[in-house]
């Protein structure tokens, strides 16, 4: 029996020095849960506590599930990781790129290759984020994607295929696979599994992983079984001051569209078993949801030294990114776990990562935008390692 006092006291610790409202952790080993720990407030007008039952809205994290379902698909033979895009998106056949001539001229020209589906996953695609128009974007890129934005969000809530097919016509900030930008790959990857599928991407989260590895505390939707578990979010103003924030991401069954970009509501311990998934290569309790080397795959650094010079900051150093994965390849920056260690960060304050030497997951989470996440992430995976290995 591992003693995870450190934990408990780390999480209190947190709370009580008021760096976030509230937080949970879970950490899973082979397929048994062996610690969860919580501390704080749920909703702190009612005064209610993170449990372990808690759903956190977890953004960014939320890819995660796609890529792997994305893995599953690639094992059924639907696709190879070097196709082009427009095989199953034709749209994107005749994508431009942005280039500045040496004059400082900004021209557009075609690709010397098309964007595969690698491209997309790896976020080495060419475009950012850009889920509502800039007001003061940044690059011609941005700017144009701003605007389709702004002729798709006129005609009333989108949807992601929406999304995706109308960027087909933006021209991308480089040639494909040259650098590394964090952004819309995650919606072309959706939408490349929505089409495979046949089906919106929420649905096939829940066919595909919450109802398989049963998944009770997890949903893409605020629905009246669940909607007293979701946390609600806080921005930070000062130390133990937080305001409420409104939701960031739709989740009104009511009102929002079955294709629009699913966001993950799910307990840290819901979250860990997807991870424990992964961590055993790709099964759980028995079932067998992806082969180990595909797993494998899913975390192998993908970046050279151009791409990993686009991709490593203060937070991200030590790691490489796969597909759709971040991966450890050096401890030289203060990672007390094994190299190979693989997982993802959501805004909100999400943190999972999954060992695959020792074969357990951790999942951290609180409900804090901006998240503060250095502070909070690198000190719960110092002491989680420090425990379990």
């Amino acid at each position: 029996m591992k003693d995870f006092t450190r934990m408990d006291n780390l999480l209190k610790g947190f709370v009580e020095k008021g760096t976030n409202p509230g937080c949970a952790v879970a950490v899973i080993q082979g397929d048994e849960l062996i610690y969860h720990g919580e501390a704080g407030f749920a909703d702190i007008a009612s005064g209610k506590k993170v449990d372990v039952h808690s759903m956190f809205s977890q953004a960014s994290t939320t890819k995660l599930f796609t890529y792997a379902i994305l893995g599953m698909i690639y094992e059924e033979g639907k696709f190879l990781f070097s196709d082009p895009l427009y095989y199953y998106l034709p749209e994107w056949k005749d994508t431009k790129k942005y280039v500045r001539r040496e004059n400082g001229e900004i021209v557009t020209e075609p690709l010397e290759k098309p964007i595969t589906i690698r491209d997309a996953v790896a976020m080495m695609c060419g475009l950012p984020y850009c889920m509502v128009p800039a007001l003061n974007p940044s690059t011609p890129t941005l700017a144009a994607m701003s605007e389709q934005m702004r002729n798709l969000l006129e005609k009333g809530p989108t949807t992601i295929e929406q999304e995706v097919r109308a960027m087909a016509n933006v021209p991308v900030m480089f040639e494909p696979g040259s650098h590394w930008l964090y952004g819309f790959g995650s919606e072309i990857t959706g939408v490349l599994v929505e089409t495979f599928e046949g089906k919106p991407l929420r649905e096939v989260f829940k066919d595909r992983l919450i109802d398989p590895l049963e998944l009770e505390d997890a949903d893409t939707l605020a629905r009246p079984w669940n909607k007293d578990r979701i946390v609600t979010n806080y921005a930070r103003k000062d130390l133990g001051v937080f305001e409420p924030m409104p939701n960031f991401s739709a989740t009104d069954p009511d009102s929002v569209p079955a294709g629009a970009r699913p966001n993950l509501l799910i307990s840290a311990h819901d979250f860990a078993v997807f991870m424990q998934m992964l961590a055993n290569g790709g099964t759980y309790k028995g079932r067998k949801f992806l082969g180990s080397g595909t797993v494998a795959m899913l975390h192998e650094n993908q970046l050279g030294p151009v791409q990993l010079a686009d991709f490593e900051n203060d937070y991200l150093a030590g790691y490489g990114y796969g597909l759709g994965f971040r991966t450890l390849l050096t401890q030289k920056y203060g990672h007390n776990g094994h190299l190979g260690n693989f997982g993802w960060t959501g805004g909100t304050g999400i943190w999972a990562e999954a060992d695959p030497v020792d074969h357990f997951s951790v999942v951290y989470m609180h409900n804090m935008m901006p998240n503060d996440e250095l502070y909070h992430h690198h000190r719960v995976r110092a002491v989680v390692n420090g425990i379990m290995l």
